[in-house]
């Protein structure tokens, strides 16, 4: 899953939210050097990862990309479920996404000293593009993927994979109401057996 969706599975927590936006930049046992909370939301983003690497469902997404974007299908696919995140936001909190997202970036600036290096060189960007409310249109993906094909010096071609989001996005739609369904019911009780593994 992509940042949106990350943040969103963190539930309440403040620490434990920051700990799973930022989970990507700390590698391997690193994260015992902070915070209990931000621990907890590092651990309860890599069994996101895992959980939605390993699902039936998001495969099936990939196979649809893999022969263009090879490798690269699931990276396209964290940031489609993103999209369709935003877009059908209404339908997972009852709070504005808008609303969400500056408190979620208040909340980025508030504990910016303790952000591992690269999301506090990163975090101003996004919060400057506003790249969380950018996901709800396509016009935002297409940006996103610019620049991620960027960033791979224009191997990976993921700035042309809105074509396949376009052909077959009631497909994706579906496929990600689905599964975001059942993730949701395993990140919460993941959150709470990692939280009560804290606190024994």
């Amino acid at each position: 899953m992509n940042f949106l969706a990350h943040i969103y599975l963190s539930g309440d927590n403040e620490l434990i939210t920051i700990g799973n936006f930022v989970a990507d930049g700390i590698r391997g046992n690193k994260y015992k050097n902070y915070p209990e909370d931000i621990q907890i939301g590092i651990q309860l983003h890599r069994a996101i990862d895992t959980f939605t690497d390993a699902h039936p469902i998001f495969r099936k997404c990939t196979k649809r990309l893999h022969k263009n974007y090879g490798h690269y299908s699931g990276v396209i696919i964290d940031i489609f479920y993103d999209h369709f995140l935003a877009k059908n936001w209404k339908d997972y909190s009852e709070i504005p996404l808008a609303d969400y997202i500056n408190d979620f970036y208040k909340s980025l600036n508030k504990n910016f000293d303790i952000l591992p290096e690269k999301f506090q060189r990163l975090t101003p960007i996004i919060i400057e593009g506003n790249w969380l409310l950018s996901y709800a249109t396509i016009e935002g993906i297409q940006l996103v993927l610019n620049g991620m094909n960027r960033r791979t010096k224009g191997r990976s071609k993921m700035n042309e994979a809105t074509n396949e989001l376009k052909i077959h996005y009631e497909a994706f739609e579906q496929d990600f109401k689905a599964f975001f369904k059942e993730l949701i019911t395993y990140s919460n009780a993941k959150r709470l057996e990692i939280e009560k593994a804290y606190n024994t």
